[in-house]
């Protein structure tokens, strides 16, 4: 809808019908040197009418112009639809193994698929339903990097995410220099609600830095850490004691997926132990509209000048 943010100028609008009536007519520089006293006694009475009637166009536009002005200066404005905004939520980082045993087979129901891919599935899930949250994505191997920095475009995020191959940081598990760099970038969050979720199905073998000593560092700038150990029942190759140990020092829980059932409850449990702020925010944009009617004015008054000009040349 279309609001003026000054409509008590529109009170001016009188204003030149006022000063009509107060101040004194200008003196008219056409009076003839003769004066006929009997000058209508010439002129036909069709000819009079239509005079008067072109004389009232100058007074109607003067006043259309005068009620543009009064438009411009009034500053209206359109106001749109109100737009939801982000709430200010959680910073929640993924951290997503993809070293080459992600793409062994992993139970679902009566079919397997692999780590990486049921990973994907049910952590797209997850990332669908953090509304308000802003969520940033790493991948590491045998090196860490960030996929998705923080942002509030989960639809990205999942896109990256669902991009994402075994192998693409390297064959082997640094997750100690996974978690040092998800400390980093959201250290420079100015968020008190900052989560790390790791998900790993092996041992920490690469890497700069130790994931028990990443995990002190962590504990120390308030970054919460919950790690996801996946692996078919019996497996070796994953070293829950380190996850388990990196957990507690961050203040998180260490969470076991068996198979894909058990992934979907976990994010579903992980998801209650971080419950997304539900207050909405919102705004409706404001377009500024005073270059129409300003416009309009200054078109009028060409118009007006040009007449003005025409009568003087044809003088």
């Amino acid at each position: 809808m279309i609001t003026f943010d000054w409509p008590w100028l529109f009170a001016l609008l009188p204003v030149p019908f006022l000063l009509r009536l107060v101040l004194p007519f200008a003196a008219s520089g056409n009076d003839a040197a003769l004066r006929v006293p009997y000058l209508g006694d010439f002129e036909s009475g069709h000819y009079t009418s239509t005079q008067r009637s072109l004389r009232r166009w100058p007074l109607l536009i003067y006043l259309l112009l005068w009620l543009c002005l009064l438009c411009a200066a009034a500053r209206p404005q359109w106001i749109g639809d109100p737009v939801e905004l982000p709430v200010s939520g959680r910073d929640l980082m993924l951290a997503i193994d993809l070293s080459g045993s992600m793409d062994h087979p992993f139970s679902h129901s009566f079919r397997n698929v692999t780590k990486l891919n049921a990973t994907k599935a049910v952590a797209g899930e997850f990332i669908e339903k953090r509304v308000g949250d802003r969520i940033g994505l790493i991948l590491f191997g045998e090196q860490a990097y960030v996929q998705a920095p923080l942002t509030f475009d989960r639809t990205t995020v999942k896109t990256l995410l669902f991009e994402a191959v075994t192998g693409l940081a390297g064959k082997s598990t640094a997750i100690g220099d996974a978690i040092g760099l998800a400390v980093k970038r959201l250290d420079t969050a100015n968020n008190k609600d900052r989560v790390l979720i790791l998900l790993t199905d092996g041992v920490s073998n690469a890497g700069e830095i130790p994931p028990e000593k990443a995990a002190d560092i962590a504990a120390q700038k308030g970054l919460k850490i919950h790690t996801i150990g996946i692996g078919s029942r019996g497996s070796r190759e994953l070293n829950e004691q380190t996850l388990r140990t990196v957990a507690n020092k961050a203040g998180g829980r260490y969470f076991r997926a068996h198979d894909v059932a058990e992934l979907q409850q976990i994010y579903a449990l992980i998801d209650e132990l971080e419950p997304v702020e539900r207050d909405t925010q919102s705004y409706r944009p404001t377009w500024s509209l005073f270059y129409w009617p300003l416009g309009i004015a200054l078109a009028l008054a060409s118009l007006l000048a040009l007449a003005a000009l025409s009568r003087r040349r044809w003088r």
